[in-house]
């Protein structure tokens, strides 16, 4: 089948070619685009132009834009566009001449991929087609909804393009070659859609409520389209979203109204080893469902996205790393599908004509008729392809984008990417590639790689490899689910149990003073029974903790070290367990409390490796004299940790001073004491003396105030609020008596967090970003988003997608996996955040108040709230709320926007969401935040990547989760030795050349 594979392919090479000629306009165009887009960093620049283009409203903005991209490629950008842009300075007549050409130019990329924004535009384009006998699928363009009215209008589009293509086609004139199969006729009617714009919140943590509510708007496009003679094509998209796609595609289609109806089919993605066992999956379905379905092969368009993605997360990148091995998976899969014609009808969907060629040579070695399946290719990525392959008699199918050009920008992107890549078979057969070479069998491909490639040199083994953030759980994967499904069924049934203090490594039960810690979304349960501390507790931990400091800081570094590096193992190991526990003490929703556990492994896995490198005596020797600075514990540590990470902060405040050689006292935030109990537990099963970790949980004004007080205590290390944090440093300033030391205190103490949104900004990606900092955890996040600050420019347009967007937040109980915003921490939590809200509804003016009255009785919940049109002095915007209140103000420009997000007490974290280089400069300089996040949220800060910690009244001492944090519980020393003797020093000798 090889042979018969490359005469096929030699044939439509030289169709292709004859069909390619210099009098086509395209032919032109691909030229002009191949020469401008040639050099990557200028392709990379204009792309990110075009992106931000059509929200450029003045023709100063576009000249603006453009000088800024190319100025980013500097000198790889061509002469005449370099000229161009020198031409026509700001303000100038030429300025709008420059704009009116740079859109026209966008507008001929966008109309050479894209097929019409109207139906009628549509429709021409496609009796164009047929005109050319090449069927076609019309693409809804759109990579996401963001609000249930945006989903409803793209639910409506589908319709309406159903409606409005079915009967004009039904009228036209039948063209054989694309009208019929083997079966009989077929639909001329074929719309593709993406399952994830019929719905706000398509997410794979929660299969069976993402299909209800997807499914609602699907059905009505399949029954129209069955009813009217039309085909549905569902898309597929990033890897996240495909076993949800297929669960879902199975269940409307497996349906009794449905499942009789065979105009329907899904896209595999051969860049993913696995897509052959989704092609049997799908076989299986179609044995029970009874009736064909076709299935689209491609080979993926996330390449990028997928690897970014999954190396960010530190997840296995689920697509091939090489090209070769992804068009070998799709010869295999092209041969399965042509061997199950029966039940699934191939699509066999792609330009590389090796790829093409194979699948005729499959399809003939098979016995099947030319009509039995059918090719497609990308509007606009060839049409010579086409061409090639009609003349062939072949039924050839164009995937149609349709839809405006502001939506479409995404979509159009990557097509650009796709077709000036440097691996594009259309780019290579146009270079003069050999035919032979790109005829090649990927196998025979793989195997000349592998030759080629050299052989890794071993390398020993490190004490500790290197530092690696913890992988969150991948909750669209089943197995994640049903782990943490067990997990919180297992911790429900552990609830209620006591815990004591643990004082020298005795456990001590207070009777009469115990406390219940709540679980917030249903009060009524109690998680844990917990005793309590006092001021003669606090004495004895101290008095049992000075006791062991010598012996703990003597104890060679790595062997602190390993102590912490197992507390991270079994942390991993009860990974699910502990995230259970945060659900029920903290209402912490799932990807919340999972990405909590991992911070805390993160702590221990990075503070171990840090102290094993502050260890090593930092040298500076001079002949005759040798200089050495070391270092050493400061004292015992008294640790207050926040209730809102109950996992990670107390892990990370804990561990610290441990591997550092301080003995540690926790008292633990009132509110989540079981979790604090839970990581004591594990620190000691790790390895930790008794005498050198005490769990004192209590009430702040006692236990609290009696260790902050102790002369012999060294350091505080605290996190909340603004009123405790400068009252303990206040306190721990004083030096009575018999103190001979100044004690250290490290405080973070919150923030009034605000996002920048320019003018320019892309609003799909600036809106879900800022709803998801400000109501995130309810809000309880001393990074979270409590203002956003517009640029007048787009600033009705936003709010207005701002609120739409809200009122698709779904609140509820923090065991449901459905649940984004859960319930507040406590009782004086609500009260305090519903005082709030009487202000903001007074400061401002209300777009979003979302209503919890139906759950209000069962647990602690709040509804999230924005109010619109607020000063930035009003309270709602001075003043720490630490719950879902998101207020939203309005800048005149930047300098304004600057000074308003500025214009606060705090410095913790900012945003910025813009795509001009010379504005995310000037912010990325100016905007004096502890951590600044541009074009993404303002939560989440990961250990060593992102050092956490912020200035002003936001808090005093080193970044959490950064190089310096261990600093803070070590004294440095400097030991100085002269080594000389009478005249002589050893390293003299040592580097003697010796007499003779």
């Amino acid at each position: 089948m090889e042979r018969r594979t490359r005469a096929i392919g030699r044939e439509l090479f030289d169709r292709v070619g004859r069909s390619s000629r210099p009098w086509r306009r395209a032919w032109w165009e691909d030229r002009f685009m191949a020469s401008t887009l040639a050099d990557p960093e200028v392709r990379v620049q204009l792309f990110r132009f075009i992106d931000v283009l059509p929200a450029l409203k003045t023709a100063g903005a576009v000249r603006r834009h453009l000088a800024e991209y190319l100025d980013e490629a500097g000198d790889r950008v061509p002469w005449w566009l370099r000229t161009a842009v020198a031409l026509a300075p700001p303000g100038s007549a030429r300025e709008g001449l420059l704009a009116s050409a740079a859109r026209t130019a966008a507008g001929v990329m966008a109309r050479k991929f894209i097929a019409g924004s109207t139906p009628d535009e549509a429709f021409q384009t496609v009796l164009k087609l047929r005109a050319r006998k090449v069927a076609f699928t019309a693409d809804l363009l759109g990579e996401a909804v963001i609000s249930e009215r945006e989903a409803d209008a793209y639910q409506q589009t589908c319709l309406d393009l159903i409606r409005g293509l079915a009967g004009p086609l039904a009228a036209r004139p039948e063209v054989p070659q694309i009208d019929r199969d083997a079966d009989g006729p077929i639909p001329r009617v074929n719309l593709s859609l993406k399952l994830s714009s019929l719905t706000t919140w398509f997410d794979p943590i929660s299969p069976a409520a993402t299909i209800a509510r997807t499914a609602e708007r699907l059905r009505p496009i399949l029954r129209t389209a069955r009813d009217l003679g039309a085909y549905v094509h569902v898309d597929m998209e990033q890897y996240d979203y495909r076993t949800l796609s297929y669960d879902l595609f199975e269940a409307v289609l497996g349906e009794d109204e449905f499942r009789d109806w065979p105009d329907v089919g899904v896209v595999v993605q051969a860049y993913q080893p696995d897509a052959e066992a989704e092609l049997r999956r799908l076989d299986a379905f179609v044995e029970r469902r009874g009736a064909p379905i076709t299935v689209r092969l491609v080979k993926g368009a996330y390449w990028d996205y997928e690897v970014l993605t999954s190396r960010r997360h530190g997840w296995p990148e689920p697509v091939f790393l090489q090209k070769w091995r992804t068009d070998a998976n799709y010869e295999r899969c092209t041969r399965f599908l042509m061997e199950r014609r029966a039940n699934l009808r191939p699509a066999i969907a792609s330009h590389n004509l090796r790829s093409l060629a194979h699948a005729l040579a499959a399809a003939e070695a098979l016995g099947l008729p030319p009509d039995a399946y059918e090719l497609q290719t990308l509007h606009g990525m060839g049409e010579a392809v086409d061409d090639a392959l009609v003349e062939r008699g072949l039924r050839v199918r164009v995937y149609t984008p349709y839809g405006a050009m502001l939506p479409g920008m995404a979509y159009l992107v990557r097509r650009l990417l796709e077709n000036t890549s440097n691996e594009s078979f259309l780019k290579a057969g146009a270079s003069g590639v050999a035919v032979d070479d790109l005829l090649r069998d990927p196998e025979e491909t793989g195997a000349m790689l592998a030759k080629k490639r050299p052989a890794r040199p071993e390398s020993a083994p490190a004490a500790l490899p290197p530092f690696r953030n913890e992988p969150v759980a991948d909750f669209a994967k089943a197995e994640d689910r049903d782990v943490m499904a067990d997990a919180l069924r297992k911790v429900a049934g552990e609830l209620g149990r006591a815990y004591p203090l643990i004082l020298d490594g005795e456990r001590i039960e207070t009777p009469g003073r115990v406390a219940e810690s709540l679980d917030p979304s249903q009060t009524t349960r109690v998680v844990g029974r917990v005793a309590t501390a006092d001021a003669g507790h606090a004495d004895r931990a101290v008095a049992a903790a000075r006791s062991v400091l010598n012996e703990w800081a003597a104890r060679p570094a790595d062997d602190r070290a390993a102590i912490v590096v197992r507390a991270a193992a079994i942390l991993r190991e009860r990974r699910f367990e502990l995230a259970a526990w945060e659900v029920y003490e903290c209402g912490k929703p799932w990807r919340e409390a999972d990405a909590d556990v991992c911070e805390a492994i993160d702590f221990c896995e990075f503070y171990a490796r840090e102290m094993v490198r502050l260890a090593e005596p930092r040298r500076r020797d001079v002949p005759g004299e040798t200089n050495a600075c070391d270092r050493l514990p400061r004292g015992v540590a008294v640790v207050i940790p926040p209730w809102n990470f109950p996992l990670a902060i107390p892990c990370g405040m804990t561990v610290g001073p441990l591997v550092a050689g301080c003995p540690v006292i926790l008292k633990p935030a009132e509110q989540s004491p079981v979790v604090a109990a839970k990581l004591v537990e594990i620190l000691h099963e790790a390895g930790v003396p008794p005498g050198v970790l005490h769990y004192l949980p209590g009430d702040g004004e006692e236990v609290g105030q009696a260790l902050v007080n102790d002369a012999r205590i060294a350091v505080v290390s605290f996190t909340g609020s603004r009123q405790v944090g400068l009252l303990l440093n206040k306190q721990a300033a004083e030096t009575p008596k018999g103190q001979d030391h100044v004690k250290r205190v490290l405080a973070e103490m919150g923030g009034k967090n605000a996002i920048l949104v320019d003018d320019d900004a892309d609003l799909d990606e600036a809106v879900v970003g800022v709803l998801q900092s400000a109501f995130g955890y309810a809000g309880q996040k001393c990074s979270a988003c409590s203002r956003v600050v517009v640029l007048e420019g787009v600033y009705d347009a936003f709010v207005a997608r701002l609120a739409e967007a809200g009122r698709s937040l779904r609140v509820g109980p923090a065991e449901d996996p459905d649940t984004f915003v859960g319930p507040v921490i406590d009782f004086d939590a609500r009260r305090r955040i519903l005082e709030y809200r009487e202000v903001a509804k007074r400061e401002g003016r209300v777009v979003l108040d979302v209503d919890v009255s139906a759950i209000a009785d069962r647990g602690t919940f709040v509804g999230p709230l924005i109010v619109a049109d607020v000063k930035p002095d009003a309270r709602v915007a001075q003043e720490e709320i630490f719950g879902p209140i998101l207020a939203v103000l309005k800048a005149r420009d930047l300098d304004d926007a600057l000074a308003i997000a500025e214009g606060t007490d705090y410095a913790l974290t900012g945003g910025l969401y813009s795509r001009s280089p010379a504005t995310i400069e000037r912010v990325r300089r100016e905007y004096r935040v502890g951590n600044l996040y541009i074009n993404r949220t303002i939560t989440g800060a990961e250990v060593d990547r992102q050092p956490f910690g912020g200035f002003k009244l936001s808090g005093v001492g080193a970044k959490a989760g950064g190089s310096e944090y261990l600093l803070e519980f070590l004294l440095t020393r400097s030991v100085t030795e002269n080594t000389m003797r009478r005249g002589f020093a050893p390293e003299d000798l040592a580097t003697s050349a010796g007499g003779g």
